[in-house]
């Protein structure tokens, strides 16, 4: 068991204008990913991952793109991502932030 304040927690950057920080268990990793560079004009470049993800929009608009589906979502909306998938988003408003959970972990986020 344990408790991850936000306040308290060390960001990492991802770019300009973008940071994240994470928890996890043994098993299931959850990233919170702050956007701050939107609106973008493009997709960011697709990548894939051999983990399981499910994503939660807390705030913002984007579009996702998985393979060769995409729609647009909001606060509230939620997206899945099977493994080694080609996927990505764009930015429709300023700010988005998403909740990404993984499993198995991304040993890649981790130090």
């Amino acid at each position: 068991m344990g408790f991850i304040k936000h306040e308290k927690e060390p960001r990492e950057s991802i770019g300009e204008r973008r940071e994240r920080y994470l928890g996890h268990t043994d098993k299931l990793m959850m990233v919170i990913i702050d956007f701050d560079d939107g609106p973008t004009s493009e997709p960011d470049p697709p990548h894939s991952h051999p983990h399981e993800q499910m994503s939660y929009v807390v705030s913002g608009e984007l579009i996702v793109y998985i393979g060769d589906d995409q729609e647009q979502l909001g606060p509230g909306d939620m997206f899945t991502v099977p493994p080694d998938v080609p996927h990505t988003v764009q930015l429709l408003s300023e700010h988005v932030r998403l909740v990404d959970c993984f499993t198995p972990l991304r040993e890649d986020f981790l130090k």
